[in-house]
């Protein structure tokens, strides 16, 4: 189990969906971790392939201690919410959110610790492309950075994010990338427990928490490659149109591939 560090014991909480062909290479980054002081959960929400014997297989190679629990009822926000509370109420003090087809860089979990130690309720960090699926199109290495940094820019004025009683700045937080105490997950209510096409459940628990704390932080080095998987599925225009407002409706929301 997590020690306490500096008042932190962290978990880490992982779902995933149909995660078969890639979630070793999310393991597999936890696993290089510099700071290794945290328990895994993932959490499998509905899975029909062989995710969880893969996440089982993963860790045990890497020597990981994980724990997986089932959320039947689908959706990235019920599933990550199951899995903070599971966390929550088996000790931890904070918890690490990230996908299952991302990779966290190797100081992820150590700056988190020490935002956490330093009093932060919610930490967000950069998001980039992974390129270690495809070969990246040129435009791709910029885009998914962009497409967060506007969605900055255009949050701060959504009326939805500048409500009187919402302490400290808003902060674009991509659930791949997002930690939270536990204190200020329980007092805010925590991710809502809807799919991803219903609500972005990140923004959400971002101004859930905003409404019982003002140490809401990003941290440059706090870093997340995510995959272009919905980029290409999606093209650039509808990928913005997508993470702003889900205008962009797809007919497949959850891509599990790369074209």
């Amino acid at each position: 189990m997590p020690s306490d560090v500096d008042g932190v014991r962290l978990w880490v909480v992982v779902p995933a969906w149909n995660e078969q062909a890639g979630i070793a290479a999310t393991i597999a980054a936890l696993a290089a971790q510099r700071d290794r002081d945290f328990r895994l959960v993932v959490v499998d929400n509905g899975s029909t392939d062989a995710t969880v014997a893969e996440v089982e297989r993963a860790c045990a190679a890497y020597g990981l201690g994980v724990t997986v629990v089932t959320e039947p009822h689908k959706g990235t926000g019920a599933a990550a919410d199951t899995g903070v509370r599971h966390a929550i109420a088996r000790g931890a003090t904070h918890v690490l959110r990230t996908d299952a087809d991302t990779l966290p860089s190797a100081g992820w979990t150590a700056v988190a610790r020490r935002a956490f130690g330093a009093g932060a309720d919610l930490v967000t960090g950069p998001m980039r492309a992974r390129s270690d699926e495809v070969r990246l199109r040129p435009w791709e290495r910029i885009v998914l950075p962009g497409v967060i940094g506007l969605c900055q820019a255009f949050g701060r004025f959504r009326p939805g994010n500048r409500a009187p009683e919402l302490l400290g700045p808003y902060r674009m937080s991509p659930g791949c990338n997002l930690g939270v105490s536990a204190h200020a997950y329980e007092a805010s209510g925590g991710f809502p427990r809807t799919a991803i096409e219903e609500v972005h459940e990140d923004r959400e628990l971002v101004n859930r928490v905003r409404r019982v704390s003002a140490r809401v932080e990003h941290h440059r080095d706090l870093v997340v490659h995510a995959s272009v998987r919905r980029l290409r599925a999606y093209g650039l225009r509808n990928t913005l149109r997508w993470y702003l407002d889900h205008s962009h409706r797809p007919d497949v929301v959850d891509v599990r591939t790369v074209a």
